[in-house]
């Protein structure tokens, strides 16, 4: 294996020591920590981030050797309290990540979830494909990465409170647009949100050229336990996952329920 590079390989990964190089303050209720190491990842796959004597946490890779995070529990607390040259214990990268097809392409991001689609949408630049993202937050200082999407293609913002672009949530600004110009629709952030892309997309006939990434609560990260098993069909967030073509989503429980660590029902 290459210095500086890790690859998690199924059940059979392990977990690693990543030393914390360099935290940037993203916006006011987020940061992206930088771990010392290249990871042989793909946009949208995560790691488990274990936070010693706290927690075990999924995180997705906003960039190939960092984690982006924003600031909502026991977990990401403690993580916010750690400084440079600290260190956590890293498994990964799990799942399966975005597929990337297609010249022409629609990121809608809300929130945190605007972390895995960055690395999609500089990967799409890369490759010559049009980008157009549609990027959501409550307020305007709490938009992630604008000028990453700004670099890698057009792009529109939407605030809650109107403190920066269209006033509303960031699914309003769909109606505007042709979906059908667009090989494929890429969308993550609160289900809620994500739902209603599915509900346009399903619309225009497009279910069948959209993604997303599910967040469940994740415990072993391995397919194990079946904490994050999506009713009907028992697929498994961690890793059949956590990206999910809108044609599997139609008939599951995307955008009415998930569950907590006991296993119960949570109205989302």
């Amino acid at each position: 294996m290459h210095p500086g590079r890790y690859q998690g390989r199924g059940t059979e990964m392990m977990p690693i020591n990543a030393r914390i190089t360099r935290i940037v303050d993203e916006t006011p209720s987020t940061k992206t920590f930088f771990l010392g190491l290249t990871l042989d990842g793909k946009p949208g796959q995560f790691v488990m981030v274990w936070i010693r004597g706290v927690d075990d946490i999924p995180m997705s890779l906003s960039y190939p050797d960092a984690i982006t995070v924003q600031k909502v529990g026991d977990a990401t607390s403690a993580l916010f309290k750690l400084r440079k040259g600290d260190s956590v214990r890293i498994r990964g990268p799990i799942g399966n990540g975005f597929t990337l097809s297609g010249k022409s392409i629609l990121l809608i991001a809300g929130g945190v979830g605007a972390a895995p689609l960055a690395p999609l949408a500089e990967e799409a630049k890369g490759k010559k494909i049009k980008v157009k993202t549609l990027l959501g937050a409550k307020t305007g200082d709490e938009l992630l990465f604008v000028k990453r999407y700004r670099s890698a293609g057009d792009l529109q913002t939407a605030t809650d409170d109107g403190s920066e672009g269209y006033k509303g949530p960031v699914t309003e600004l769909l109606d505007g647009l042709d979906l059908r110009e667009y090989d494929q629709i890429y969308s993550c952030g609160p289900e809620k949100m994500m739902s209603r892309v599915l509900e346009v997309a399903k619309g225009a006939n497009m279910a069948s050229k959209t993604q997303f990434s599910l967040q469940r609560y994740i415990k072993c990260g391995m397919g194990i336990c079946g904490t994050c098993c999506i009713d009907p069909s028992g697929l498994r967030v961690c890793v059949d996952g956590p990206v999910f073509s809108g044609e599997t989503l139609v008939d599951s429980e995307f955008g009415r329920y998930a569950r907590d660590a006991s296993g119960r029902k949570v109205r989302l």
